[in-house]
């Protein structure tokens, strides 16, 4: 039974990365009100994953298969809502063990002595339409660095068992050189075996604490 039907907003969307202009008003929609308070993140449906190119013709696809985290949503205030995310690098699956052994290691994120990698949101806003706008910290190994996320709003429901959830689905594209991971090889045909361009992506479900 869903909670509500996502209403459109009467005045004119802007896409994510389009600043709002005079016509485009991102006021908060009122019936999203009803989602503001604290979730949980169900790690049994969600997927925090990766695609980065693969010697230089094709994708290698992962995901982190143990993480946790939670989020505070304001429906009637968007700024007010706050995300923090945990995720244990050594549960990274590409579903080749010596590769997830390397990724593992002190050539990657080495595991061993930085087990976690984790975001802190710091500001949220309204992109547009159903898409929001998270910005935070993002912590890989010993380095913190801004990350910008931005989140399409998938509906809430009540599901079966009288859980209220939310959905968002969303992307962001990192440097990992950046962050310290900066292992590669050359190939002799030219270029490199890892791309240093790494896209993240996010299919969040969330459960709603109980009042």
């Amino acid at each position: 039974m869903a909670l509500f039907q996502r209403k459109r907003s009467t005045t004119a969307d802007v896409r994510p990365g389009t600043p709002a202009g005079p016509t485009a008003v991102l006021e908060a929609d009122p019936a999203l009100a009803a989602l503001t308070g604290d979730y949980t993140i169900d790690p049994a449906h969600s997927r925090i994953g990766f695609t980065v190119r693969h010697a230089m013709v094709t994708n290698v696809r992962g995901a982190f298969g143990t993480h946790e985290g939670t989020l505070h949503l304001d429906g009637a205030d968007p700024a007010r809502s706050s995300a923090a995310v945990e995720v244990t690098i050594a549960s990274v699956d590409t579903g080749i063990a010596d590769r997830d052994a390397h990724l593992r290691g002190a050539d990657f994120f080495d595991a061993e002595s930085f087990p976690l990698m984790t975001f802190r949101s710091t500001a949220a806003e309204r992109a547009g339409g159903d898409v929001y706008r998270v910005t935070g910290d993002l912590t890989i190994k010993d380095v913190t660095r801004p990350l910008t996320i931005d989140l399409e709003f998938q509906g809430a429901a009540t599901d079966v068992y009288g859980a209220e959830r939310v959905g968002f689905e969303g992307s962001a594209e990192i440097l990992r050189s950046d962050w310290g991971l900066t292992w590669n090889a050359a190939l002799e045909t030219g270029g490199v075996m890892v791309s240093d361009k790494v896209k993240l992506t996010f299919d969040i479900s969330a459960v709603k604490a109980a009042a």
